[in-house]
């Protein structure tokens, strides 16, 4: 099975098989006017919706340029064509989702995977279901271990059965994540307000989201360092964690500790700010639901002090005088007044915080944090002759996520801006037809996993975000 680390592993970067040289590509495919379709033949595909077929061809007939034609419907319905095993157990919908070359269902990927297809469900009752699905299995997934990150299909041993943590048949990884949780809240939320479906809020859901909310508070580490630990035997620094498995010591300031940033990477300082400012949107969803829908008033009334609690601790902590940017959100702080000035392209991420719902895009300290991530401030923003982005020690250096960009074009209100992320996006993407996890700043042949859902379906969702403008 492959893995995020076989290419660590193998040498590094995977080499597509056009020539390695030091410019951008010329679009050889562009050049000679066939774009054949990278999709699954109709047979083969895992899940066909309606819907989206419907939406792949009014984009399409938007799209100007032919090659990010032919690039949307690639990516767009990756996850449905190539990810989801959808099957309906003791009546209810189950959703299974890997991450493309990972044969695993990690909390974060499957909500982010499925989530640009919510706006379509109202019209197509065979993609609600499975988005319904979706949900119940992350619910499932909660309730077994709420400090995994993915988890697997059968009860067949991991290969990281072997971390020292509290393993369990079904998880294929427990590093501990704030986003682990924080995705599937958004997720069910917003199906519920899009759909009006109450019918995935059940027992189990109720009892998954006070599992949310314990988990928070056992990781503020007011009372010790909480039930979790996490070491591995590795050549990788970040993948396990110092000090027995607990990482450095934090001030328990009513921030929420993540042990691991959503790269899988091991947090520097514990209080993780992109991920602090999530769980705050996310405790208010689960707060909202518990009012108005499970009737709750109980955990309604307990996820809403510990949101107005971590806001409180983030305002008074995570935001530091920067010398040339003025106040800034630090990635990571440790609540002892030590902060991490920089940022990682996996989302949450400090740029991507207005499409999550965590931040006003004009808020001053959002738009100076912006100014600095996307710059050679970042320590983690690179710069070369194919592009300019964010990426992180997960890769390394000189290695570009398309991630970056797409959050950088998602979160901007720039058109000039927009269209030259689009651009870039474009014309790295190695004429493969597809994003990937990383590039080199150089050179967009030497990337890194050629199958991976997410960026595709997150490209995806930035073209049709924007389609209108494209078709200026």
């Amino acid at each position: 099975m492959t893995t995020r680390r076989d290419f660590l592993k193998k040498g590094g970067l995977l080499l597509a098989a056009t020539a390695v040289n030091a410019t951008p590509l010329k679009h050889a495919l562009a050049n000679t006017g066939k774009f054949e379709s990278k999709r699954p033949p109709l047979a083969d595909r895992k899940f066909t919706s309606r819907a989206v077929e419907e939406l792949i061809a009014t984009t399409k007939s938007k799209l100007k340029d032919p090659k990010l034609a032919w690039m949307f419907e690639n990516c767009f319905p990756n996850t449905l064509d190539t990810t989801v095993d959808f099957r309906v157990e003791n009546g209810r919908p189950d959703t299974f989702v890997i991450t493309g070359d990972i044969n695993a269902m990690w909390l974060r990927d499957s909500a982010a995977q499925v989530w640009p297809y919510i706006p379509l469900c109202t019209r197509d009752e065979p993609l609600r279901l499975l988005l319904a699905g979706v949900i119940n299995r992350q619910t499932r997934c909660i309730l077994l271990d709420p400090y995994a990150n993915s988890f697997t299909r059968e009860d067949k041993p991991s290969e990281w059965a072997s971390d020292i943590t509290r393993m369990k048949p079904y998880i294929h990884e427990r590093k501990w994540e704030i986003d682990s949780l924080c995705y599937p809240a958004r997720l069910a939320y917003h199906y519920w307000k899009t759909t009006g479906d109450t019918s995935i809020f059940d027992a189990e859901w109720k009892e998954a989201a006070r599992l949310v909310l314990q988990t928070f508070r056992e990781q503020q580490r007011k009372e010790g360092h909480g039930p979790y630990s996490f070491m591995r035997k590795t050549e990788r620094q970040l993948d396990t964690v110092c000090n027995d498995g607990h990482g450095h010591p934090v001030n328990p300031v009513g921030m929420i500790v993540s042990t691991f940033r959503p790269s899988d990477d091991a947090t520097t300082f514990g209080f993780l700010v992109p991920s602090n400012l999530f769980a705050i949107v996310s405790l208010r969803q689960i707060a909202e639901i518990s009012r108005n829908v499970t009737r709750d008033a109980h955990l309604a009334n307990h996820c809403e002090k510990l949101a107005d609690e971590v806001q409180a601790a983030v305002e008074q902590h995570a935001i530091v005088n920067h010398p040339t940017r003025g106040k800034v959100y630090a990635y990571e702080v440790d609540g002892f007044g030590n902060a991490y000035l920089t940022d990682d392209a996996n989302i949450p991420s400090l740029l991507s915080l207005p499409y999550l719902g965590a931040v006003d895009p004009a808020d001053p300290v959002y738009r100076n944090t912006r100014e600095l991530v996307w710059s050679t401030g970042n320590p983690y923003f690179f710069r070369g002759k194919a592009a300019e982005g964010i990426g992180g020690p997960h890769i390394g250096h000189d290695m570009i996520w398309p991630m970056s960009i797409i959050a950088r074009a998602m979160t901007s209100n720039s058109d000039e801006e927009i269209t030259r992320a689009i651009r870039v996006l474009r014309d790295t993407d190695a004429d493969t037809g597809f994003m990937h996890e990383s590039f080199h700043k150089d050179n967009p042949a030497r990337f890194t996993r050629r199958w991976f859902a997410w960026a595709n379906t997150l490209f995806g969702e930035l073209i049709v975000k924007h389609a209108a403008l494209l078709a200026r």
